[in-house]
């Protein structure tokens, strides 16, 4: 799920969606908004067994989006931007081993694993990591396992000295991301080295918002080929609301803003 294709300008001025958004109890990350009619050939596909209940509409969503994932990253007004975070993203995990958090099809892998000891990719839907795994990546450094991103139970005892997450926090619900982000922390070593990547919201670029619920996150309608429509949870932080959120171990934190984008890096104590 990570690695999300996501709308993309600098954070808005307003804290988590433009004033005057209808407000609402919290809702799941992903809800069906629209279907449309079924044919007798076309049943709806299952959730995998391990998706959390919360979760399953967004595993549903991703995976009937994975073939055309990718068309975002199209956009001609968002190519010089991905292309810097192209250059720059493979420097912070330099001999280091990653753990790379919902990392959908792939995009950032090849680019941000070149000169890693190892990384670990994973993601909860198999269609999206059949493509992560079709990516030309480094040899030897890249391996892929099928993990919740909330949980990280899959992981076993797994540790790692760095982290990396594409266009995942966004996702999170803000009033998980704190309880969130002290498991991710658990995961890693001290002095490891953690990057997030993610969408700012820019008006002509940006998916429309659509509501704002009463825990402050924002959604997002979103269509599909198949013509249903998807209500999806898409927060935009500021640099400040993001390290705040960030815990007693963050430190030497660093915000760089671009047009479509932002990044924040930090080493954990």
């Amino acid at each position: 799920m990570a690695g999300h294709p996501c709308p993309g300008q600098t954070g808005p001025p307003w804290p988590f969606g433009p004033p005057g958004l209808k407000s609402a109890c919290p809702a799941a990350t992903v809800r069906a908004v629209h279907q449309p009619a079924a044919t007798p050939s076309a049943a709806p596909a299952a959730a995998p067994a391990a998706a959390p209940a919360a979760n399953t509409d967004m595993v549903a969503y991703y995976r009937r989006r994975a073939a055309y994932y990718e068309r975002v990253y199209q956009k001609p007004e968002r190519q010089a931007d991905l292309r810097a975070m192209e250059a720059w993203i493979r420097q912070p995990f330099a001999g280091r081993h990653v753990l790379e958090v919902a990392c959908g099809t792939g995009w950032w892998t090849p680019h941000a694993a070149a000169d890693c000891a190892s990384w670990l990719a994973t993601d909860l839907n198999p269609e999206t990591l059949a493509l992560a795994q079709a990516k030309p990546l480094p040899p030897g450094k890249v391996r892929f396992e099928t993990v919740d991103a909330y949980s990280f139970e899959q992981l076993g005892q797994q540790t790692f000295d760095a982290a990396f997450a594409g266009c995942w926090w966004s996702h999170v619900p803000l009033q998980q991301l704190p309880g969130w982000l002290t498991t991710l922390h658990a995961r890693l070593r001290p002095g490891a080295r953690v990057v997030f990547l993610d969408n700012s919201f820019v008006q002509t670029s940006s998916t429309p918002l659509v509501r704002r619920d009463d825990a402050g996150n924002t959604y997002q309608h979103r269509t599909l080929d198949d013509g249903s429509t998807h209500e999806v949870l898409k927060n935009f932080p500021t640099r400040e609301q993001a390290v705040s959120l960030l815990g007693p171990r963050a430190r030497n934190t660093d915000w760089i803003e671009y047009e479509h984008y932002w990044i924040l890096s930090y080493e954990l104590a």
